[in-house]
């Protein structure tokens, strides 16, 4: 589709008629005149319709020329088909927990009891299919903290490696401080890049291994912008037989660090979650991508391609020519009389 950014430009056009008519013409020119003893020098100015002839040309090439130059100060320009502009998402790090006690059966997936990393698994890959545009890396942490996978877009290889995952494979403790901070070291080799830097670390204990404290690790997450969403898994409650009969109430999550995995999230800008049952949890994930809602593509984004420099160069060849003819003629005429003196 055609259009011109500056339309306004084209009131321009009449500018000069109203000069013409504004303005005093000039004076004595019709009326100037030369006493001559003979005409004979003036014979090259009998033929005074081919000098108008010209004249009427030259007069339509200025025309053309003026209405081409003010459409080059309207800047015409093409505009092409409507596109959806891809913006940059955030940097978005999952760290979850695959130490002993996750296999603790005390959550229930599609009417049957299952342990906290399978409720884990079927949650979490719901919440990685809805983060399109987001670079996600997954880090699995035990005893000892690995990256899984690096930040990517390829989301559908995140969800497969997070299946993969199996209880123990990282060791039977938990080093929370060393999971943050593997995140935080990803986060700043991810430094050139735009976008929010997230990380959202599920665990069910408190920090057991590692290196690094887990508040430590905090404070490094903060000074890089790593914003840092923790959720505590874990029923509140269990029904479990007893050693000498019958059955009894135990809490499957007095290991939980509640505290420390607040103040985590309070010193990087995040918040702390608590998920007792699969419902909750993908309550929690729900909010999270409400806290940290996807990016949406602009739409209604049109490209535009401006072509003002070719009416301007026309207008400046025009211009040119009549510059051109007008010299060759003076030179012209300069010569016939010349030629005419001389014979004299």
């Amino acid at each position: 589709m055609w259009s011109l950014a500056w339309p306004w430009a084209l009131l321009a056009l009449p500018l000069p008629l109203l000069v013409r008519w504004l303005l005093p013409p000039a004076r004595g020119l019709s009326e100037a005149g030369l006493r001559v003893p003979s005409l004979g020098g003036f014979e090259t100015l009998r033929d005074r319709s081919d000098a108008e002839q010209l004249l009427n040309w030259r007069v339509l090439i200025a025309v053309l020329a003026w209405c081409l130059l003010v459409l080059a100060a309207a800047r015409p320009e093409r505009i092409g088909d409507e596109l959806d502009v891809p913006v940059a998402g955030r940097n978005l790090m999952l760290a979850v927990d695959l130490s002993g006690s996750m296999d603790q059966k005390d959550f229930e997936l599609a009417g049957r009891r299952v342990d906290r990393l399978t409720a884990t698994k079927a949650v979490a890959s719901d919440f990685i299919s809805r983060r399109e545009g987001d670079r996600i890396g997954l880090i699995l942490f035990g005893e000892r903290a690995y990256l899984q996978v690096p930040l990517t877009l390829d989301r559908d290889t995140v969800k497969i490696l997070l299946l993969e995952a199996e209880i123990g494979l990282a060791g039977e403790k938990t080093a929370i401080g060393d999971a943050i901070t593997l995140a935080v070291r990803r986060v700043h080799e991810q430094e050139g890049e735009s976008g929010d830097q997230v990380l959202v670390l599920l665990t069910d204990g408190a920090n057991t291994a590692g290196e690094v404290q887990p508040l430590k690790a905090a404070e490094l997450a903060q000074q890089v912008g790593l914003r840092i969403y923790t959720i505590g898994i874990g029923a509140e409650t269990m029904d479990v037989s007893s050693l000498v009969g019958g059955r009894r109430n135990i809490n499957p999550s007095a290991d939980l660090d509640e505290a420390t995995l607040t103040q985590i999230a309070q010193l990087t800008g995040g918040r702390y979650f608590r998920a007792t049952d699969t419902a909750s949890l993908q309550d929690i994930y729900s909010l999270v991508d409400e806290l940290e809602p996807v990016e949406e593509p602009e739409s209604g984004f049109r490209p535009v391609k401006s072509y003002y420099a070719w009416p301007l160069a026309a207008a400046f060849v025009l211009v040119g020519l009549l510059a051109l003819a007008g010299l060759l003629q003076r030179n012209a005429s300069r010569r016939a009389v010349g030629g005419e003196a001389h014979a004299g």
